[in-house]
């Protein structure tokens, strides 16, 4: 036999024989995986429960705001502010006690105080059962569902509930209704006026927990459902966001903001192009720099620039032309000016005095004047 089949007859032997292991110590089984929510059961915790109730001929609906239906109707609540808004609270109270039916999970939150006056319902934990059971049990090993028996208005059947702890509820007032364990009473229901309240000791209703156990059962159980009625699901469980508060609150104010907004950024946006054809580059005159910067001059500094700038020019010429001319006398000046340069002495003085005694319109005759005279001392034989 050559080395080629010895080799491939070994590779088929091991082949089998893994193949033999893998079936002696693998088995095959089918694991239900439960496919994500879709759609509103994404965003409504009371989706599975709501579809249940209409199944079973109830009608139903669910606010994030509380809006008080019929006193013949149920109230489904599960984390729910009990004392966010005092508003809020009377009015469902004064639904309670006019005959509605109130039913309330363990993730209620808040200042429970005043529900506790008002419903005679509290909750309290059983540290000696606690302390029995993990002394015989591992705090890993606590049972996720166990029986709970109905034991209000009389003994009657066992419930499985999941979720439980060793906290329970307690009442003063007499039971209409009640599911008890060893920790004491997980659901209990009391008269309120002419209605009812229900408090569960678990959050039975909300997302996938009604296939737990036979929460089906207890929803049943809890509303006291029965054909016709009407289910209202509450929660403050989900928020919707801040720009969907704004936009239901205040459409009409939102939408004028926005277009007070986007004008304002209109107007104060940098252009893309100009408006009129740009001018062609030129060089400016000698005449025309002149002119504008005397213009400007006159504009911004009420012609005092120019006007001092005029007499230094006229000055500095007779300084040359008019002997002893700073030492002269203001008559003296003005005769010598006017002889010079065959102008009234008189007016060139009053010519150079401040600027400011003179009105803004008599300036250009000014300057014309004080000019005329420094170009007439530098005319030669003037």
């Amino acid at each position: 036999m050559t080395q080629s089949r010895i080799v491939g007859a070994l590779s088929i032997i091991s082949i089998v024989l893994l193949v033999l292991f893998i079936r002696a110590n693998t088995y095959w089984e089918d694991i239900p995986i439960p496919t994500p929510p879709k759609g509103e059961a994404i965003t409504n915790p009371f989706y599975a429960a709501q579809k249940f109730a209409e199944e079973l001929g109830a009608t139903t609906r669910r606010d994030r705001s509380l809006m008080v239906p019929s006193p013949q109707s149920v109230i489904v609540m599960s984390a729910w502010h009990w004392d966010l808004s005092p508003q809020r609270q009377a009015a469902l109270r004064r639904w309670v006690e006019s005959g509605g039916r109130l039913v309330v999970d363990r993730a209620i939150s808040g200042d429970l105080s005043e529900f506790k006056s008002w419903s005679g319902l509290e909750w309290d934990y059983n540290e000696a059962v606690a302390d029995a059971y993990y002394e015989e049990h591992d705090e890993d090993e606590y049972e996720e569902c166990a029986p709970v028996e109905e034991v209000a208005p009389q003994q009657g059947p066992s419930y499985s509930v999941c979720g439980l702890d060793f906290s329970f509820v307690k009442t003063e007032r007499p039971m209409q209704w009640a599911l008890r364990d060893a920790a004491g009473h997980q659901a209990l229901r009391v008269a309120v006026g002419e209605g009812s309240v229900t408090v569960l000791n678990v959050e039975p209703f909300t997302h996938r927990a009604l296939f737990d156990g036979d929460h089906a059962a207890l929803f049943v159980a809890a509303t006291e459902l029965k054909r016709g009625d009407e289910v209202v699901f509450v929660t403050e469980d989900d928020y919707p966001p801040l720009l969907t508060l704004l936009w239901n609150s205040g459409a009409p104010a939102v939408a004028l903001s926005l277009v007070v907004i986007a004008f304002a950024l209109w107007r104060g946006a940098v252009r893309f192009g100009p408006t009129l054809a740009a001018p062609e580059p030129r060089r400016r005159s000698m005449a025309e720099q002149i002119r504008g910067s005397g213009y400007f001059a006159l504009k911004y500094g009420e012609g005092a620039p120019l006007h001092a700038a005029a007499v230094r020019a006229l000055t500095e010429v007779a300084h040359r032309r008019i002997p002893a001319y700073p030492r002269l006398s203001r008559p003296q000046k003005a005769a010598a000016l006017g002889k010079a340069t065959g102008m009234s002495g008189e007016a060139l003085m009053s010519a150079i005095d401040a600027v400011s005694k003179r009105r803004a319109k008599e300036l250009p005759n000014t300057l014309a004047l004080l000019e005329s005279a420094r170009r007439q001392l530098l005319t030669p034989g003037a």
